[in-house]
């Protein structure tokens, strides 16, 4: 399936353990924070949910540890203020 749609199945050497580890490490949060506490009735609900899940709570108000318990809004734009 990946193949007839154009898509790396991964990124990272052969045997390599950490390369979809910040990815799954995000679906699980997102199963968790979001999609086991509702039901969806259609894939638009979903879409609409998970768009802001991301942009509105993930990248703007959730702290994440690896950044100094800043948001990645908050972090980039530390980085850039520097």
């Amino acid at each position: 399936m990946l193949l007839a749609n154009d898509i790396t199945g991964s990124m990272s050497s052969l045997g390599c353990p950490y390369d979809n580890s910040c990815v799954e490490s995000f679906f699980a949060s997102m199963k968790k924070e979001l999609i086991y506490r509702n039901k969806y009735d259609t894939l638009e609900d979903v879409q609409r949910d998970a768009f802001k899940y991301i942009e509105l709570f993930y990248n703007r108000k959730r702290l994440h540890s690896s950044l100094g318990y800043k948001s990645p809004v908050s972090y980039r734009l530390s980085l850039q203020a520097a």
